[in-house]
């Protein structure tokens, strides 16, 4: 041992208490390992992970990482002991692999910690009961400073490039903490006595093996724990009788969003991106960074010059010597970077935090790093699919026609079923066909979490989640909740699984009598029917009991609304309109189909029995609205929607609804009725344009308005502005523009002399006759066919 380590070692082990993720702290470590060469580096963390210390050895595993602690005979119950590359810890590990030094982990085992917790995932494993103190916080409070990131910064990252004691620091950190735990005893922590105990015993037995040439990488919390002269039989007596749970580790990527503490995770620091930075300069942080700072604002198409840049330090260091600070820190870069290169605006600011003062760096794993099955099959079908994890929020448009987007879009899916929200399904833009998806993705680490526990299902993705559908459709409660799993079937490519679903469904449907369940669950299961020509599935089945559903509905929907209150009333109307949705897809798809379910002329069925299958359902359902448009004990909302319904499938005569909304806006139906009434005809997506186009319907609205009282005017009014509320603001202004004009334009039937301002009364042939050969050579036609001269002129144009 040389002079230096002998002269380190001369009062016992070498206690390196640490700040976690701290930059100033890491090199540190560093340096006064450098310095004292010791024979072994004891190192705060779970011992189980002792055989995974080699592979920081591993090129391929890359910081931020995680070790991974999960029970075994419940995955779900884990936590995390994430590292960086600024982490002393991490610095310490990588130090002794290098020189081939000893390196265990000396903290509380995780099958203790795992068995006292709740297991939640993502949980800090130092975390306890209590208000528990801040010991950067007590300090800085003591020394002046309101912000403890300030403090720190100051005392430690300004000033740990200097020459002089590599363990000065170590010293001056180890008395303030002695100080503060005289003061404040445990500080809240009083499961780190627990903790402190073990440590002490595994400082001891390395004293034993390698004397006092150990070295201690803790929190600088325990370092005055670890030097107090605690008996043996104490330690003991602490750690007697403590729960323990089987537990597996492994290291799993991390990102430095679950490192800042506003993502949940309680790390320590708020700037994992700006401490990278000042861990990685090697000289003139502030320049580089406000370099680094403007070229992103100019990737953002933002006119920043390097005159900014050198501004913006020129800035940063003049506020340092105004607020009494060694270097500028980040407040003072902030504040520059804000005011030279921002304009004085948050709005580009808010993408420099987000982009590096936190960051999107997502760490990586080597193959060789244990994983539970399910997660190697992940791994490889991601790299199959080139399929790559993120830390960064990214969209993805899949064209399931293409297979490779096909085998995504699969994998995504059963991902999803398997409780693993990797992905998760957005509205397309341009298309709302069934060959595109569009997927929002994001990998963050509490995912690994989720693939353990799903390893209960199966080895591999496709066998997990066909073993999981099975169970989940059996153990259903809700029929809606089995044909959601049909659906999902489909989207997820579980040939396997969809008979169990099937046969869960048709015998849930056999027995289930409720209108309403029915009616929620036929929507999913047609929707399913229309997976098939994209996916290759065969979904016969599925029509089958579409049809049965289909028909139990149509028989018990109209009893099903007599005597329903508001809120039951208003829920049964969405079930309606699902339905009505459901009728009008079942027919398109039974139109391009043969009965057996199959497209095209093979099976039993042809494409006209389709066809005809198709408009019987349609007329069916309107012969149900019908009946629920004219019955008088239907609750006004489910009348007033099946009106609208009506007349949107055009199955009403000309006239029909305006004969229809004028019962029911009439003197002697009460007013809440009424409004109901109005609130399911016109509430909705194209309620307002209706009305816009068809005055008639509007001058009975309005009329009904002006003649509710004061008084039922008030208890209406609330569902009236429910319903006029949803129009977008130009309807509501056309429709305000319409009723101001008056009687002339905004009531009663529009005929002859009251026709609206800017309209006549009668077409004008001339004049519409003299657009038409514009519009022929528009539309490309090449005769024209003309019409009886009383219908509109412009119908020539269609031919």
């Amino acid at each position: 041992m040389n002079a230096v380590s002998g002269g380190a070692f001369a009062s016992g082990p070498l206690l390196l208490g640490v700040r976690h993720h701290g930059p100033g702290s890491a090199r540190a470590v560093r340096a006064a390992l450098d310095a004292s060469r010791p024979a072994v580096v004891l190192i705060e963390g779970p011992p189980e992970a002792d055989p995974l210390i080699p592979l920081a050895a591993d090129p391929g595993l890359r910081p931020p990482v995680a070790l991974l602690a999960h029970a075994v005979d419940e995955p779900g119950r884990s936590a995390f002991w994430p590292l960086a590359e600024f982490s002393p810890e991490w610095v310490a590990i990588r130090w002794a692999v290098e020189r081939g030094v000893p390196a265990r982990f000396v903290d509380l085992p995780a099958a203790h910690t795992l068995a006292e917790s709740g297991g939640e995932p993502g949980a800090d494993p130092g975390s306890a009961e209590g208000t528990r103190l801040d010991p950067l916080a007590a300090l800085a409070d003591v020394a002046g400073y309101d912000d403890p990131e300030r403090w720190w910064e100051d005392v430690v990252e300004h000033r740990a490039g200097g020459v002089g004691d590599p363990f000065a620091p170590f010293a001056a950190l180890e008395e303030a903490m002695g100080a503060l735990r005289e003061r404040y005893g445990d500080g809240g922590r009083a499961r780190d006595q627990v903790r402190e105990a073990y440590m002490r015993l595994q400082l001891r037995s390395a004293r034993r093996e390698f004397g006092d040439a150990v070295a201690v990488v803790c929190g600088a919390w325990h370092v005055p724990a670890l030097r107090t002269g605690v008996t043996v039989a104490a330690d003991r007596a602490l750690l007697k009788g403590l729960p323990k749970v089987k537990t597996e580790l492994t290291w799993v990527p991390w990102t430095y969003r679950r490192l800042s503490r506003f993502s949940g995770y309680g790390a320590g620091i708020d700037s994992p991106g700006w401490y990278a930075h000042l861990f990685r300069a090697p000289d003139r942080p502030v320049e580089r960074w406000l370099t680094k700072v403007a070229g992103l604002l100019r990737e953002k198409d933002r006119l920043v010059s390097s005159a900014h840049v050198i501004e913006a330090v020129r800035l940063a260091d003049t506020l340092a010597v105004l607020r009494g600070r060694p270097l500028p820190g980040l407040s003072e870069t902030t504040d520059a970077v804000r005011a030279v290169m921002c304009d004085g605006s948050d709005v580009p600011l808010s993408l420099v935090y987000d982009r590096l003062v936190v960051g999107d760096v997502l760490g990586e794993v080597p193959e060789s790093a244990p994983a539970v099955p399910l997660q190697r099959d992940l791994a490889r079908e991601q790299r199959r699919l080139r399929l790559k994890p993120e830390a960064a929020e990214r969209e993805v448009e899949l064209d399931l026609r293409k297979d490779t987007d096909a085998a995504r879009g699969r994998l995504l899916h059963r991902l999803r079923l398997l409780g693993v929200g990797w992905g998760e399904p957005i509205t397309s833009r341009g298309s709302t066909g069934t060959f595109r998806e569009t997927w929002r993705l994001r990998w963050e680490p509490e995912l690994s979490v989720r693939v353990a526990e799903a390893g209960v299902w199966g080895t591999t993705v496709l066998g997990a989640a066909t073993a999981k559908v099975e169970a989940d459709a059996i153990a259903a409660r809700a029929l809606a909740d089995v044909t959601s799993l049909a659906e999902q079937c489909l989207l997820a490519g579980l040939p396997d699984a969809l008979p169990v679903v099937m046969r869960v469904l048709a015998d849930r449907a056999a027995l289930d009598s409720d209108v309403g369940h029915l009616a929620q669950a036929l929507p999913a299961l047609v929707r399913s029917l229309r997976y098939g020509d994209v996916r290759g599935t065969h979904t016969g089945a599925l029509a089958d009991v579409a049809a049965g559903l289909a028909d139990r509905i149509f028989v018990g929907l109209p009893p099903a609304c007599v005597g329903l209150d508001g809120d039951a009333a208003h829920e049964m109307r969405g079930h309606v309109e699902g339905v009505q949705g459901a009728v009008a897809l079942l027919s398109e798809v039974w139109g391009g189909r043969g009965l057996d379910g199959e497209t095209g002329s093979g099976g039993e069925g042809t494409q006209g029995d389709g066809h005809r299958e198709g408009a019987g359902l349609r007329d069916r359902w309107r012969g149900v609205l019908r009946t629920l448009a004219l019955r008088d004990t239907v609750p006004g909302e489910i009348r007033g929607r099946a009106v609208r319904l009506l007349l949107d499938g055009e199955a009403l005569a000309d006239g029909e609804a305006a004969r229809l909304m004028g019962l029911a806006l009439s003197p002697g139906t009460p007013p809440g009725d009424a409004a109901a009434w109005v609130e399911g005809f016109a509430g909705g997506g194209g309620g307002g344009l209706l009305l816009v186009h068809d005055e008639r319907l509007l001058g009975l609205v309005d009329g009904w308005l002006t003649s509710v009282s004061a008084e039922a005017f008030t208890d209406v009014l609330p569902l009236l502005r429910r319903t006029f509320s949803a129009y977008e603001p130009g309807v509501r202004r056309t429709l305000g523009e319409l009723v101001r004009r008056g009687p002339e334009g905004a009531a009663g039937p529009v005929t002859g002399a009251t026709a609206p301002p800017g309209f006549a009364a009668e077409p004008d042939p001339r004049r519409a006759d003299a657009v038409v050969p514009v519009l022929r050579l528009l539309l490309g036609l090449e005769e024209e066919r003309t019409v009886p001269r009383d219908d509109n002129t412009l119908a020539r144009v269609g031919g």
